[in-house]
């Protein structure tokens, strides 16, 4: 007897050495025998022991605080919050659980029971308003079904959403809005072939029913953007595809979207995401440059703009900042959705971006374009599958968004140094003539180009320079 109670004692001392001290212990345990799975209460702080996240400057060593992004900082004569916009992507956020093709998921959070329910949404939700406010950023987007189950019938779902999206509205208060929403038309097997360019018309018309509803609750919330991404908006053989017939199909559904956008008041404005592929083969909006053509063909180039997502960009080939050059100088960079890729790994790792130069070069995209509002920067990317603290999150947040600030400050330098963009203007000079500005207008036939050839001789051609470029890129950075 005497020796039992000994290994219970040490048992006991056991655990309370190998057990985490929990500040401000949760009253809704995080195990599927909870009696709290059916209620969305939770007792105290979702992120105990993390403070509000404030500014102190690049000499500080405090992982839970910024070094570069100081929101209320004036740069070239805008606040650092103005140019950023930040947003936290709720699917990323608070619906990644590291899972991968390879291994099970790996995270659970201290507030998860395990469950998809109405109620868990409802505490999902509370807890994201709470990050939301410590991070110190007033902007958040979503996708419907990340935040609010599917139900039996469309009915039943529509009305899980609104009940979730009535709680949103509350927590947001008047300071908070989505930078955007969105309908997850890629994860139910009912979207194997698309959504949009489906060969099934039931899937399209459900398509358009989930997009309405999306929209609509976007909208209520006070969404200032909406966002079309078509992760199955392609194919995985043309052997047995119309390509014909589902470009058409997209661009009717497209064209029905900007009608009922209308049609209700939205103000927002709409953005379509290119991916080159993953999980289709071929995905239509492959680039920013194939998202262009293909709303000018249907007549739709002033009724989109583009959400360029840097880890796209690289799959199809390209920098970020092609992309967001394309986009710009077409007139549609709207939103970026601030990640990248690894460049060993084949596929959308979507990373925090954490590249200074890469910052630097997409920040210059974004002063070129004086800003991005009503658009911003959301943080579509997710934590490694081996950091499963929650402190991790914020860490994650916090390093994006000094990044992004830094190569804001780099900008700002290049801009107000001119060096970089002196180099530029010396380089296209000969076109600062009278016969430059002919062609330039459009006004120079082959006629008057052929006598000037002759009239000049072989041409004289300068150096581009790049390397002085890459030295005073460099030297900002």
């Amino acid at each position: 007897m005497m020796e039992a109670k000994k290994i219970v004692l040490l048992l006991v001392c056991l655990n309370v050495v190998s057990s985490p001290v929990i500040a401000s212990p949760p009253t809704c345990a995080a195990n599927l025998d909870s009696q709290c799975a059916d209620s969305d209460y939770w007792e105290g702080e979702f992120f105990p022991g993390i403070p509000k996240i404030k500014y102190e400057g690049p000499s500080s060593k405090n992982p839970l605080a910024y070094k570069w992004y100081n929101a209320e900082e004036v740069i070239l004569g805008k606040k650092m919050k103005d140019w950023m916009r930040f947003s936290v992507a709720f699917w990323h956020t608070f619906r990644g659980t590291g899972a991968d093709p390879f291994g099970a998921p790996t995270k659970s959070w201290p507030w998860e029971d395990g469950t998809n329910s109405l109620a868990m949404a409802k505490r999902r939700m509370r807890a994201n308003f709470e990050f939301i406010n410590k991070l110190g950023v007033d902007r958040w987007c979503f996708h419907d079904r990340d935040i609010a189950p599917d139900g039996k019938t469309l009915k039943e779902t529509n009305a899980n959403l609104d009940e979730v999206v009535t709680l949103a509205k509350e927590l947001q208060g008047s300071k908070i809005r989505p930078l955007w929403g969105t309908a997850q038309l890629f994860l139910h097997p009912r979207y194997m072939h698309g959504g949009a360019t489906s060969s099934e018309v039931g899937v399209y018309a459900y398509a358009a029913a989930q997009v309405k509803k999306a929209i609509e609750v976007t909208h209520y919330l006070g969404g200032e953007n909406y966002v079309f991404w078509g992760g199955r908006e392609g194919y995985q053989s043309l052997l047995n595809t119309d390509m014909g017939r589902e470009l058409d199909h997209l661009a009717r559904f497209l064209e029905a979207a900007v009608a009922y956008k209308k049609k209700i008041g939205f103000n927002g404005t709409l953005l379509i995401e290119p991916k080159p592929q993953e999980p289709t083969k071929h995905q239509y909006d492959w680039d920013a440059a194939t998202t262009a053509n293909f709303l000018r063909k249907y007549g739709l180039i002033n009724e989109f703009k583009l959400n360029i997502e840097c880890n796209h960009a690289t799959l199809s080939g390209h920098s970020c900042h092609h992309d967001l050059e394309t986009a710009r100088i077409n007139g549609l960079l709207g939103n970026i959705d601030a990640n990248t890729g690894d460049p060993q790994v084949g596929w959308d790792t979507d990373q925090f971006m954490t590249d200074i130069g890469e910052a630097t070069m997409v920040m210059l995209s974004v002063i070129k374009n004086g800003g991005l509002a009503p658009g911003g920067f959301n943080f579509d990317a997710k934590l490694r599958r081996e950091s499963t603290d929650v402190e991790d999150l914020f860490i994650a947040h916090i390093a994006g968004m000094d990044t992004l600030a830094r190569g804001l400050r780099n900008a700002a330098k290049l801009i107000e140094d001119g060096s970089l963009a002196e180099l530029v203007r010396k380089r296209y000079q000969s076109f600062d003539s009278e016969i430059g500005a002919q062609i330039e207008a459009g006004k120079a036939d082959f006629e008057l180009l052929e006598k000037k050839a002759m009239e000049w001789g072989e041409p004289k051609v300068p150096s581009a320079k790049q390397e002085l470029a890459e030295m005073i890129f460099q030297s900002a950075l």
